[in-house]
């Protein structure tokens, strides 16, 4: 469907001749901006120039609608490198003030970063590690559709050098499968990148590859504008199929020593050539009045668009039983499917993505009662991860399950792009640690919380049984932001209270970031979480058996302590981390920096996973790990035998 001013066949001549004379003006934006900054990336921001004037003039999208319509036409700009000429544009269509963006150019607190942000006016996703673009597009494709919306057009604007990275096939063959046909990719094919020669560097068959995978391919002279305008509206008119434009252009186009130059793919002009190459584009070369802007900008914080989230109802949580024997990812699966009947598909639509395991991940019972909102991506990790990012911020109530080795250790990059997208993912995460067993230790994520804690929006939850599964499912799909759940595959039993009754009862309400006491003692404080609670709560029995009673604290949210919790453990003197994780990185490390900020002697001891884990049933591995429910009562006694030692030993005072 022709949208905005695609929706004419042909450009006036009028039209023609001010598009062709606002490319000439951006490419001397683009040298203004760089040379200011003194680095930067001319050479492919000039070849790009004419496919963005084209491009963001004529779509649907315009200061007024900007980042409030959703009907809005998107552009994805994935080599986001090439940001001095995306910001000249836009600057030019009156997104922003053109001449702040010229002198600020990479200037510290500055929006108008080396790489396109997401907090600038008329950017929609925040790119500049190559190949993620194209997934990020399919997910606004998608979330129109899921909005039902089927007027606005999506455009992806790349590289021809990125298309070597394999997320970019993901995303073409997701973008088929699911008919993505409001999708059109331009591809800067300049046949330059950082290293020379594109041919050189990594040869690559562009056309064959994206008809191969089933797209149209139309190919233009991307410094030809009527062209380019002609070939976007035979690409929209296309509805059977997305369509890929090859659009031939020459990198640092407009001036003579820089075309077809690869030094000048990230390298600033000097003052000598800056002046020749405005002379040659017919611009003044006198940077004065930028100068002076540069040296007294002041910057308001960066904010990023506020998104609409759904209401989401809850429904009736679900409660188990302690005889009932069930894994917290069933519980899951089953807390989704919920959801998913408890909410109009129109008024608060999902989308869940899985990658080949929705079996095991147990999102096959969404998918069951929501099909349409059900997408099977394939062994297609890395591309679905960034497309679920994109769906997300769109305010679609987005969960993407997969095993913790790929959708956390393998997908980590992608992630990092959602965190800095700000986007409201919900990623959930099974299999995770030594809890997997027998698929062993190329499987068994041990590392989760250490990657994760790297992240700046991610939330990170891992419950202890099946009822506080139930109730994070619900929680987290209520609210926006981004939000990690990770959990085992064995089966958990129910936690109860000391009484026998379920502990996440009837009454409980799931808070991010609460501790829970589970137990408790004054000879020592255990602190653990997901598949070790319940062998703590053994220990903690035949502790308690012995004479020795300490408390046991449930901490479903390792990174986000809580530190009245904390502190009351701190009373005993003596501390311990027992979890199914590299110890190094995970609730061990975060109790080490939380006792830091409090003032008393404290003795920490953790215990988890020291190296990569064998194969075999849960329990034998942990015992052989010497991580068993029967290690954890031997170092408490060790403990505090040697701490009763020094007591007795201590010399009296003089």
């Amino acid at each position: 469907m022709l949208t905005g001013k695609f929706a004419r066949k042909a450009l006036s001549e009028e039209e023609f001749s001010n598009l062709n004379e606002m490319a000439r003006q951006v490419r001397g934006d683009i040298l203004r901006m760089t040379t200011l900054a003194g680095c930067g990336h001319p050479g492919g921001s000039m070849s790009s120039a004419d496919i963005y004037v084209t491009v963001w003039s004529q779509a649907n999208i315009n200061p007024d609608n900007q980042m409030m319509d959703p009907a809005r036409d998107r552009v994805v700009v994935s080599h986001g490198h090439t940001s001095p000429g995306v910001y000249a544009v836009l600057g030019r269509l009156g997104f922003f003030d053109l001449k702040q963006a010229v002198a600020t150019f990479r200037l510290a607190g500055s929006p108008f970063e080396g790489h396109i942000e997401r907090s600038v006016p008329g950017v929609e996703w925040s790119t500049g590690n190559l190949g993620q673009g194209l997934s990020a597009g399919c997910g606004f494709a998608l979330s129109s559709r899921l909005k039902g919306i089927e007027t606005n057009h999506v455009f992806v604007l790349m590289s021809d050098g990125e298309q070597q990275k394999g997320q970019v096939s993901e995303a073409r063959r997701f973008a088929k499968k699911f008919g993505l046909n409001n999708l059109t990719v331009i591809i800067d094919t300049n046949k330059i990148q950082i290293s020379g020669a594109t041919e050189e560097v990594m040869p690559q068959r562009l056309r064959e590859n994206y008809e191969s995978d089933g797209w149209r391919v139309l190919e233009v002279d991307g410094h030809d504008i009527r062209a380019l305008y002609e070939a976007i509206v035979e690409a929209q008119w296309d509805e059977s199929t997305p369509v890929a434009i090859l659009a031939r252009t020459i990198i640092g186009k407009g001036v003579s020593f820089m075309e077809g130059t690869p030094t000048y793919h990230g390298k600033a002009l000097s003052a000598e050539e800056f002046e020749k190459a405005m002379g040659e584009l017919g611009l003044s070369p006198d940077l004065t009045e930028y100068r002076n802007l540069r040296e007294t900008a002041e910057f308001e914080p960066i904010s990023f668009p506020e998104v609409n989230w759904p209401k989401v109802v809850m429904g009736t949580p679900r409660i188990y039983a302690p005889d009932v024997k069930t894994d917290n990812r069933s519980a899951y699966g089953a807390a989704l499917a919920d959801l998913a009947e408890a909410n109009d598909p129109k008024t608060v639509p999902f989308a869940v993505f899985d990658c080949d395991l929705a079996s095991s991940v147990k999102t096959d019972g969404f998918a069951k009662v929501r099909p349409g909102q059900f997408f099977e991506s394939g062994v297609q990790e890395h591309s679905t991860a960034t497309t679920a990012g994109a769906v997300s911020a769109d305010g679609i109530v987005t969960f993407f399950s997969d095993f913790g080795v790929f959708g956390v250790d393998e997908t980590y990059n992608q992630h990092r792009l959602n965190d800095i997208n700000h986007a409201n993912l919900k990623l959930v995460c099974t299999h995770n640690g030594l809890d997997v067993g027998e698929d062993g230790k190329t499987h068994q994520c041990i590392d989760y919380l250490g990657l994760l804690r790297n992240l700046f929006t991610f939330k990170v939850i891992v419950p202890a049984d099946p009822n506080q599964t139930d109730r994070v499912i619900r929680a987290i799909a209520s609210e926006p932001g981004n939000v990690f759940v990770g959990m085992g595959r064995s089966k958990t039993p129910v936690v109860t209270t000391e009484e026998g009754a379920p502990f996440f009862g009837e009454d409980y309400v799931f808070e991010y970031g609460r501790i829970d006491r589970l137990r408790d003692g004054d000879k020592g404080a255990i602190y653990c979480y997901g598949a070790m609670v319940p062998r703590a709560l053994q220990a903690w029995k035949t502790l308690k058996a012995k004479g020795i009673r300490v408390k046991v604290f449930n901490v479903s949210c390792p990174l986000d302590l809580d530190m009245e919790k904390v502190a009351e453990g701190a009373t005993t003197g003596l501390l311990f981390s027992y979890e199914d994780h590299n110890r190094n990185t995970g609730l061990g490390a975060s109790l080490a920096l939380a006792l830091c900020s409090i003032d008393r002697p404290v003795r920490l001891m953790r215990m988890g996973v020291r190296a990569y884990g064998e194969s075999g049933k849960p329990d034998a591995i942990m015992a052989r790990m010497g991580m068993a429910a029967e290690d954890l009562v031997r170092l408490v006694e060790s403990a505090l035998a040697a701490s009763a030692t020094k007591i007795v030993e201590k010399p009296e005072k003089t």
